[in-house]
């Protein structure tokens, strides 16, 4: 028997003896076994080729528990509020993605303007109008719901190139999608943040529109520069990969622990509002790319961008309107949980080649692109 698989025993039993602690009403025991259990789990699927891709939201979830069980280690060292991390590590995060990215990346806009079109308005039309519907269908309270369409609002996830890729879907249509969606993000974020959002809060959209630029357009600029003078800068391509996996893991540990006391209350409805909303993206992007007579492989891809949204940058939305610890929770949870199943998708469609498969998709992946599979 391997090394991987002892691990995963002995976090299949920690978590047998935590489940025994919480129904005989011991929960402050059983945090730390389902610590273990979750960093069993993301060290134990390393040792399977069908498992690996799971590995990164296993150490989320176990960075996570850890955060519920001691909260006060993650919100405040010394007077220093953790919080105000999360701008400057967004920042970070975007500036890696601008280094990997150039003009050639829109110009899937003229190349293949239907499926671009499709799939944006798909983005920034359903999944926001989803995410309203869910959060009055839950009747969240009121900066938590706002919170659902926070998320709902957010341009492409950083993680849904790699799953179209690893799909077998169009990665060149998923890339020019992630990038455009992106760069409108400081108009229909806010926009919709107004229309939606605003039912439930007071929402300034000049204001966002400001706090998206900071947080995206300027760090995505700066990084572009940067990959126009300094082309062959590798150390760059192996860092920012790394630092990009730790910063949202931190940006979600923050916030866990800020909401921690709202998050159990109504933590278990979030994952399942997730869930929906998550799915919901999926099949509507399949199916309309489908009846709009788009290849097999667009439709796959512009299921994958609609349903996957920007976590991090939902975050630090709510870090910058000072809720972190309400209207922060739902991009916390949708955004492991939103790798899960795109990991599931993903897996299924690879083992279904489609029959207009293009052989360009086996070039190699870029570092940055597979910073939510290492």
């Amino acid at each position: 028997m391997n090394y991987y698989k002892l691990v995963l025993i002995l976090g299949g039993l920690c978590l047998i003896a935590a489940l025994g602690l919480i129904f005989n009403g011991n929960i402050s025991i059983a945090g730390p076994l389902m610590i273990i259990f979750f960093i069993a789990l993301a060290i134990g699927f390393r040792g399977f080729s069908f498992l690996r891709g799971f590995s990164y939201s296993m150490m989320i979830f176990a960075a996570v528990a850890i955060a519920l069980n001691f909260p006060n280690y993650f919100i405040e060292v010394k007077g220093f509020r953790l919080t105000s991390l999360i701008t400057p590590l967004i920042q970070i995060i975007m500036f890696g993605m601008g280094t990997k990215m150039g003009l050639k990346d829109f110009a899937g806009v003229v190349k293949m303007p239907k499926a671009v079109f499709i799939g944006l308005a798909g983005h920034y039309t359903v999944m926001p109008l989803i995410g309203f519907g869910l959060a009055r269908a839950f009747d969240f309270p009121p900066e938590i719901a706002a919170g659902v369409v926070l998320i709902g609002s957010m341009p492409c996830g950083l993680a849904s190139n790699v799953m179209s890729y690893l799909a077998n879907a169009n990665l060149a249509l998923a890339i020019t999608l992630t990038a455009v969606s992106t760069l409108l993000s400081p108009f229909l974020s806010p926009l919709w943040m107004k229309v939606l959002g605003g039912q439930f809060i007071e929402v300034n959209a000049l204001a966002m529109m400001w706090d998206i630029c900071k947080m995206v357009i300027v760090p995505i600029g700066a990084g572009l520069l940067f990959n126009h003078f300094f082309k062959h800068s590798k150390w760059v391509g192996k860092a920012m990969p790394l630092v990009s996996m730790f910063g949202i893991a931190f940006i979600i540990v923050i916030i866990t622990a800020a909401g921690r006391d709202n998050l159990l209350t109504i933590g278990p409805a979030l994952i399942l509002c997730s869930l929906i909303h998550n799915s919901s993206g999926y099949l509507f992007g399949y199916w309309i790319g489908r009846l709009c007579n788009l290849t097999e492989r667009d439709s796959r891809t512009i299921a994958i961008e609609v349903g996957m949204q920007n976590a991090g940058l939902a975050s630090g939305l709510a870090k910058a309107m000072g809720k972190v610890a309400t209207l922060g929770l739902a991009p916390a949870v949708f955004g492991p949980l939103m790798n899960i199943t795109g990991s599931i998708l993903a897996s299924y469609w690879h083992r279904k080649p489609p029959a207009d498969k293009d052989q360009t998709l086996k070039k190699e992946i870029s570092p940055e692109l597979m910073v939510q599979k290492t």
